[in-house]
């Protein structure tokens, strides 16, 4: 399994950007699906952006092509996100999450989701 911990959350204004990280340890040396994910308080968890570990492979939810991007960093085992043109409606707890290559489930499929990182607060003012 992989251990996952997300840092970069905090307080922005609407308009502005952040880039969210998550840095892996563990069995990195395994190829992963890494996933971003949200939850808003009161709503479900809400898939945001895969990309598999050893390629460019990118995957988008609906609400954030466009302003969101997936990268990672492989010699550093770390995964981002950069949100650009950050809304109120964008507040949440981001969470990034890694899944078997192997898996076939959609990539927004909560339960195809091995290992969990414990989230990190994005609030945006208007």
């Amino acid at each position: 399994q992989v251990q996952l911990v997300e840092s970069g959350g905090g307080l922005v204004q609407a308009g502005g950007s952040l880039r969210l990280s998550c840095a892996a340890s563990g069995r990195t040396s395994l190829d992963y699906y890494m996933g971003w994910f949200r939850q808003a308080p009161g709503k479900e968890r809400e898939f945001l952006a895969a990309i598999r570990y050893s390629s460019s492979i990118t995957t988008y939810g609906d609400s954030v092509k466009g302003r969101f991007t997936i990268s990672r960093d492989n010699a550093r085992n770390t995964v981002y996100l950069q949100m650009n043109s950050l809304t109120p409606e964008d507040t949440a707890v981001y969470y990034c999450a890694a899944r078997s290559v192997f898996t076939t489930a959609p990539m927004s499929s909560l339960k195809s989701y091995h290992s969990w990182g414990q989230g990190t607060q994005v609030t945006v003012s208007s």
